[in-house]
C-alpha cells in the first residue's frame, strides 16, 4: 500500500473528455494509484494501483486486473506536457478511491455474472 507520508494527491480535470482523474503520486514522480470518473455524474471507470499492477503483469493476471481495474498512467507525472493538478487531502482521494474500487469489483461481478462465470 502507498506510504501517505510520501504521497501527493491531487485531481486534473479533461473537459474534452468530462474526466477527473484522481492521483497518488510517489516521490519519484510515478503514480502509486488513479482513479478515472466519467460524464457529468462522475462514473468510476478505473481504480489502479501499480502496486497491484506489476504482479499482475508478472503472473499473468494482467488482463484480468485491468478488466476491473484499469492501469495507471506510465509516464511520471513531471513527464506530462499539460496537466492543472489540484491538490486533494489524503482523505479525499481514499474516499473517492474506496468508492470507485467498490463499484469496478461490483460491475466485474456483474459481468462474470452476465457471462455464467
Amino acid at each position: 500500500m502507498d506510504n501517505d507520508v510520501m504521497t501527493r494527491w491531487f485531481r486534473s480535470y479533461g473537459a474534452e473528455e468530462e474526466t477527473w482523474l484522481y492521483f497518488g503520486v510517489g516521490a519519484d514522480g510515478w503514480v502509486t494509484r488513479q482513479v478515472e470518473l466519467h460524464g457529468p455524474l462522475e462514473q468510476p471507470v478505473a481504480a489502479a494501483s501499480s502496486a497491484e499492477w506489476t504482479p499482475a503483469q508478472q503472473d499473468g493476471s494482467l488482463a484480468v486486473y485491468e478488466a476491473m481495474f484499469g492501469a495507471t498512467t506510465d509516464v511520471p507525472v513531471h513527464g506530462w506536457d499539460a496537466h492543472e493538478p489540484h491538490a486533494v487531502t489524503a482523505g479525499q482521494f481514499k474516499a473517492v478511491w474506496g468508492t470507485a474500487r467498490a463499484i469496478c469489483r461490483a460491475r466485474a461481478r456483474a459481468a462474470r455474472s452476465r457471462d455464467g462465470r
